[in-house]
């Protein structure tokens, strides 16, 4: 792992190796894609979220091309999870009614239009905030109630805004590994409907299902490409579910041609990073407080549906310290004369921030060269959140300003 003052990372041998295992790209196939898509076409509020060309960055960075795919503009959330959550969410609901998730276009599903055993249903679920938010205003929209727990040191920002979708939500003591096994315990109790997308033992097919809701992002961005395939996609990873189902799309899709594929980790939570290097083949886990300002980050057991694809596919893991993650929210908020601005959070900007760290001038040469970067380069980041705490994104992008 070679030494860098911002971000320690690891190659992984076995990216390129072996013979492509449909078992775990079939899940996230495009005819997969496609069909999640449509759902989310039911929506009034759907529209495919801009891909933005930063061309006067990539020219200041020496390569050819920078996109970042803004999830800021995801139905108004400000974040991608709802695209997971209203899937895995819709498709179990469709199941108990007997219909598919299509029918449950969320304009017109409301507790007297399905009846007394959706107003029955209660899903609970753990959050840093953005999934809990798309968990709340998802059963909000079907009729049903949501309960949600959040780990200690939670934004109030991001608190708020679950509650004003009318779930019940609590902060409790521990850190989000631990409030995703009270909202485990809490739905054997209570007869609740588990919603996470991290699998647990005997959970699994429901984590599936919220990992195949975000090739919504992926499916949009490479039509929005018009052909035009980028040699490197940057993903950020918490329990690794999003990072997870865009690689086994672009591994289903283009085979051994795929881009080549960074996982994006909080350094205070980078389970991943640990596993490559110390797991021999077992899951690590990270405890304690998880201190990071990339709240959507700060998880410190991987989820193992997603090692199985990431373990087998990625290229590269690398672990971020927060200020990776600082630069990438203040060069995306104040562009280079000619960009675009994009409003982007802390677990939102870190991929941009981690490729201006790589490609800083004077430029590191190791560290440019284990990414493989070159002024050709086509390269595909994704911003997963807006300001979803205001006051945190004011200080820090206009801090010395």
């Amino acid at each position: 792992m070679p030494a860098h003052p911002e971000i320690s990372f690891a190659v992984n041998p076995l990216s390129r190796q072996g013979a492509l295992d449909p078992s775990l790209t079939g899940p996230f196939s495009r005819a997969v894609a496609e069909r999640v898509r449509e759902f989310h076409q039911c929506f009034p509020q759907y529209e495919p979220t801009p891909l933005v060309s930063l061309s006067h960055l990539s020219g200041s960075l020496g390569v050819a091309r920078v996109w970042v795919k803004d999830e800021s503009r995801r139905f108004g959330l400000k974040a991608f999870k709802v695209l997971g959550a209203a899937y895995g969410m819709a498709t179990l609901m469709a199941e108990a009614l007997g219909t598919e998730p299509q029918n449950l276009s969320f304009d017109r599903v409301n507790p007297l239009s399905v009846g007394k055993k959706v107003e029955d249903l209660t899903f609970v679920t753990a959050t840093d905030g953005n999934h809990g938010r798309a968990v709340a205003w998802a059963a909000q929209k079907l009729g049903a109630r949501a309960m949600v727990y959040m780990p200690k040191g939670s934004s109030m920002a991001r608190y708020e805004a679950i509650r004003s979708h009318g779930a019940e939500t609590t902060i409790i003591e521990g850190n989000y590994d631990d409030a995703v096994h009270l909202a485990a315990e809490q739905a054997q109790r209570q007869g609740y409907v588990l919603i996470q997308d991290t699998a647990l033992k005997g959970y699994e097919e429901v984590p599936t299902r919220i990992m195949q809701g975000y090739l919504t992002i992926l499916d949009e961005a490479l039509e929005q490409l018009q052909g035009e395939k980028p040699t490197h996609l940057f993903v950020q990873c918490g329990v690794g579910s999003l990072a997870a189902s865009q690689q086994a799309y672009l591994v289903e899709r283009f085979g051994k041609e795929r881009p080549l594929f960074v996982v994006v980790e909080a350094e205070q939570a980078a389970c991943y990073l640990k596993t490559v290097l110390e797991g021999r083949g077992r899951l690590q886990k990270i405890s304690g407080d998880l201190q990071t300002i990339m709240a959507g980050l700060a998880c410190g057991e991987p989820n193992p549906l997603a090692w199985d694809i990431l373990g087998r596919y990625a290229d590269m893991f690398v672990a971020c310290k927060d200020s990776v993650a600082v630069k990438g929210m203040r060069i995306l908020a104040h562009p280079l004369p000619g960009d675009e601005k994009i409003v982007s959070g802390e677990s939102g900007a870190v991929t941009t921030g981690l490729i201006a760290t790589i490609l800083a001038r004077p430029l590191d040469r190791p560290t440019s060269e284990a990414f493989r970067i070159e002024a050709s380069s086509k390269i595909l980041l994704l911003s997963t959140e807006g300001d979803t705490d205001p006051d945190m994104y004011r200080k820090i992008v206009m801090e010395d300003r």
